[in-house]
């Protein structure tokens, strides 16, 4: 298996942009129709994440290490969507046809032996990790909503309690889907683990955002969702140690800023905890009670307000990061970012520029990415995961 072969390729196949997951969803779905109900009504998504997983498997293809624990995560998460070993094949073919049809006469008897020895090597350890996982956890928790409450127009809270315990770390993401619907997306628990297993999730409405969307405007007390198994870990506290912590959150990005806090009172560790809550407007701060009762309940903890639209000061934003940077220096603390894309992006320009160094910084990321926070080298405002 030739790597430099595979790389340059799939440069070559990948040029033809939005074709190729078209050409091969098309593939996949004529010769075997019964994959079609694995798969969201609504294909545009699913497109885009095809395109940058197999950029990515390609990209690491030949840095075994790195690549085996990405297949052994995405393999054990897709029992979700009911795969099972028999379906590899199927998606192989399509996978090889999709190729030979776009490399045309670059398509040779070498690249087909590379393409199949490596898709045959994907295959083999997504299908065993997801034969270890059924042994440790099955492919989704049902969960039953406890409360629902709309604290904006577009945010809503829900209290979930899954049927039996959903293990967790604070920072980390779950995936949440609807019966009624075939996507799922990723949420972090705005809670440290409790005693009674239940779940916080604060929920915003994206456009066009089918699980979102159901989850704001069409769920209600007592209803089912299904959850996925938690995933991600560059938002947990490990990296930090015992360290003085920055938090810096926007938006719904607030949920897992919240977990970390619960998860510093718990352990009881006296490091100080600055936090820096953002908002487009004074309006839209949706979990202010929750804040401030922190604030008032652990004197290590310092809080504050941003509000990025001051009504005295029209056409001026001002920014999270620009506030905390202004207020101070924190470059011996580790520093937890999570928002929207823009704002993750902007924070950690403006840190880095302020001399805050990459290994301080934590984030799921910024930009587009295909599936869910553990593989994410970005966020994005898609039903896969989504902008805070």
């Amino acid at each position: 298996m030739d790597a430099a072969r595979l790389k340059q390729s799939w440069s070559l196949v990948a040029a033809h942009g939005d074709q190729v997951p078209l050409y091969f969803y098309s593939t996949l779905f004529l010769a075997y129709p019964e994959t079609r109900q694995m798969f969201p009504t609504n294909m545009a998504g699913q497109r885009d994440r095809l395109v940058t997983a197999l950029g990515h498997i390609v990209s690491h293809v030949d840095q075994l290490d790195r690549l085996v624990g990405f297949l052994q995560e995405l393999g054990a998460d897709h029992r979700k969507f009911a795969v099972r070993a028999e379906h590899y094949p199927a998606v192989g073919e399509a996978l090889v046809a999709t190729l030979q049809h776009f490399l045309g006469e670059q398509w040779t008897e070498e690249l087909a032996a590379d393409w199949t020895a490596a898709y045959g090597l994907v295959s083999q350890v997504m299908i065993e990790a997801a034969q270890a996982a059924e042994s440790v956890s099955p492919p989704w928790w049902m969960g039953e909503i406890l409360g629902h409450e709309r604290r904006t127009f577009d945010v809503a809270v829900l209290t979930v309690r899954p049927q039996y315990l959903l293990p967790f770390t604070p920072g980390q993401s779950v995936g949440v889907s609807h019966p009624a619907v075939r996507s799922w997306r990723y949420y972090s628990p705005a809670n440290a683990p409790r005693p009674d297993g239940t779940l916080e999730l604060h929920v915003r409405a994206t456009p066009g955002g089918v699980v979102s969307s159901r989850l704001v405007y069409g769920c209600a007390v007592g209803d089912q969702i299904h959850l996925a198994s938690p995933v991600g870990d560059r938002l947990t506290l490990w990296p930090a140690g015992s360290s003085d912590l920055l938090l810096l959150a926007g938006g719904t990005g607030w949920a897992p800023v919240k977990a970390l806090v619960e998860q510093v009172a718990a352990e009881g560790s006296g490091r100080r905890v600055d936090l820096y809550v953002g908002a487009r407007s004074r309006m839209e701060f949706y979990d202010t009670d929750a804040i401030d009762k922190l604030a008032a309940s652990h004197p290590w903890l310092t809080v504050t307000y941003v509000a990025g639209a001051d009504p005295l000061h029209p056409g001026d934003f001002v920014q999270v990061a620009d506030r905390a940077v202004a207020d101070g220096d924190w470059r011996s603390r580790h520093v937890y970012v999570c928002g929207s894309d823009e704002m993750v992006s902007h924070s950690v320009t403006t840190l880095t520029r302020a001399g805050y160094h990459g290994g301080q910084l934590h984030h799921e990321g910024f930009g587009k990415h295909w599936y869910g926070p553990t593989w994410r080298t970005a966020t994005a405002t898609d039903e896969s995961g989504g902008a805070r």
